[in-house]
């Protein structure tokens, strides 16, 4: 007796849930090595640099401090004499990075700021910087392998009776040595008899 379901729909049935089997089987995947999902990175707030922070000063206009540390990502109407700028950062995949950095104003004029460690750099300077180090790592471990096959080269030196340095001249194998030269009777020296 033939089946009543034809053979194409068994095989889309099955191709269906094969595929999904697939998909679910690749979007569990805890090793993270696919990258799904995709987690972008979020940045927000302002980032302050130690540079900037050395140049405030006590009695400065609001102008003089927004142009040292830029425009303040927080203002309140409550809280008219401080301003705040916090730093967030959260990679795709990694620990957060939370900076936050505060000042006060007492009749228009800077009294006093606040805030954690701020970093000697920009972001974008970050990536230069790890450059430079890692060709700076290059170039001594360069110069270290230079200099140990200049000392490999070099022969090593004899003192002469008279004192002075001389350096040692190797024999050459393919000549005759000189205790040979003179049982030969060459080299100069008197033949044997």
């Amino acid at each position: 007796m033939p089946s009543l379901v034809p053979i194409s729909s068994r095989l889309r049935a099955g191709l269906a849930l094969a595929a999904l089997a697939f998909a679910l089987t690749a979007c569990s995947s805890s090793s993270g090595k696919w990258g799904f999902p995709y987690r972008a990175p979020v940045q927000q707030g302002n980032w302050i640099t130690q540079e900037q922070v050395a140049l405030l000063q006590v009695g400065m206009t609001r102008e003089q401090v927004r142009f040292a540390l830029g425009s303040p990502t927080l203002t309140s109407v409550l809280h008219a004499d401080r301003w705040d700028y916090p730093y967030y950062y959260v990679p795709g995949r990694g620990t957060a990075q939370e900076r936050k950095f505060t000042v006060w104003f007492d009749n228009e004029r800077l009294a006093r700021w606040q805030g954690d460690d701020q970093p000697d750099i920009q972001p974008f300077q970050q990536q230069a910087r790890e450059e430079a180090t890692r060709v700076r790592r290059e170039d001594r471990e360069t110069a270290r392998t230079e200099k140990d096959e200049a000392d490999a080269d070099k022969q090593p030196s004899t003192t002469s009776p008279s004192g002075r340095s001389t350096l040692s001249i190797q024999q050459n194998p393919m000549l005759p040595s000189p205790a040979q030269s003179q049982r030969t009777g060459s080299g100069g020296a008197e033949p044997l008899r």
